[in-house]
């Protein structure tokens, strides 16, 4: 297991982070998830912290609040030094019925961490992170509320989840302007079947300094070895009742063509190609992976022992690049009135 820098601060950590979305179950998509109670979450995530694993990611949207609960009571019951083990919970999406049990506001911040604090059985948070764009909220009101908390001891660090490069750009500028606490990360969608987050945000986090977290990087199981183009689908699958993240089938066919060989070459499986594909890309910090049985989790784990030769690599980026968009294109275009200057003849040419 290997150790990152998050951002620019000076916490390491673990490549993959284990995600706890599969622990609660309840009604509605968490159902399809994976539902899994306090003893199987246990050997889980003894499992993750056995294999070098520091870094834990929930939400106190999974399951109602289940998943944070479970969560907490997994760390206490593996007997973790709590300085040992980075904690990361999301707040956003709804806590309640009332019209301000959401968002990003300075009144649910508050209600929100703190309850998450209790289901966690922890005194504070090592990344606390915004789950989703709210619309409503000034930016300024929610980094200010997250500077209270960081200030407080509460939080640790800040990060940010499924918002748009620009959206983070104005963030930054704000916390510069007004010298509160900076993202240190954000939690994206990202897969070698959707690497649309290429366009935008990752040259943003590069430029700004922060870690990406991958979430859901085996496309909700598609990615799994599941799934062929002659239609065979695995019974037990979650696509099956939550269709979601989507993908476009049929260049992610192409790309399960393309792993195939390499992973049958290696004796591995295609999932830990996928997954070892994003270990290997320059801008990912670490990647969140879930799972239901204890198989799955020790097969994700392997993907960290995985090589990938710069042949493999050029095959699997050929077969899965994105189509041009503008504007890039046309920055490819014109990045040689530049770039050229950048290149020097040879001395005596």
């Amino acid at each position: 297991m290997r150790y990152n820098i998050l951002g620019h601060t000076g916490l390491f950590v673990s490549e993959l982070c284990l995600g706890t979305m599969t622990f609660g179950g309840g009604s509605g998509i968490y159902s399809s998830m994976g539902g899994l109670q306090q003893g199987d979450a246990d050997g889980l995530l003894k499992t993750a912290i056995d294999a070098g694993i520091n870094f834990i990611d929930t939400s106190d949207v999974y399951s109602k609040g289940l998943s944070e609960q479970i969560t907490g009571e997994a760390l206490r019951n593996a007997g973790i030094a709590r300085e040992d083990v980075i904690v990361a919970t999301k707040f956003f999406g709804p806590t309640g019925d009332g019209p301000n049990a959401r968002g990003t506001s300075r009144s649910h911040l508050l209600y929100a961490l703190e309850a998450s604090l209790k289901r966690l059985q922890v005194d504070h948070i090592d990344l606390y992170q915004i789950h989703g764009f709210d619309q409503i909220t000034p930016m300024e009101e929610t980094l200010r509320a997250l500077e209270t908390v960081v200030q407080q001891g509460k939080v640790r660090y800040i990060g940010v989840s499924n918002w748009a490069a620009w959206q983070i750009a104005k963030a930054v500028g704000i916390s510069n302007q007004f010298n509160l606490s900076r993202f240190a990360s954000l939690q994206a969608h990202y897969t070698i079947a959707g690497r649309d987050l290429e366009r935008e945000l990752v040259p943003m986090v590069e430029s700004e300094g922060i870690g990406l977290m991958v979430w859901s990087p085996l496309a909700g199981g598609f990615l799994s070895g599941k799934y062929s183009r002659d239609g065979a689908k695995d019974g037990d699958n979650r696509r099956a009742t939550f269709d979601f993240p989507p993908v476009n089938e049929e260049r992610g066919y192409d790309v399960i063509d393309a792993m195939k060989p390499i992973a049958e070459a290696k004796c591995v499986s295609i999932a830990q190609i996928a997954l070892a594909w994003l270990l290997h890309q320059k801008a990912v910090t670490s990647v969140v992976i879930g799972a239901k049985k204890p198989e799955q989790l020790d097969d994700n784990l392997a993907a960290t022992k995985v090589a990938l030769t710069d042949a493999e690599l050029s095959t699997l980026d050929e077969v899965s690049k994105l189509p041009g968009e503008y504007p890039g294109w046309v920055f490819e275009f014109q990045s040689k009135v530049r770039g050229d200057q950048l290149k020097r003849e040879p001395r005596g040419a």
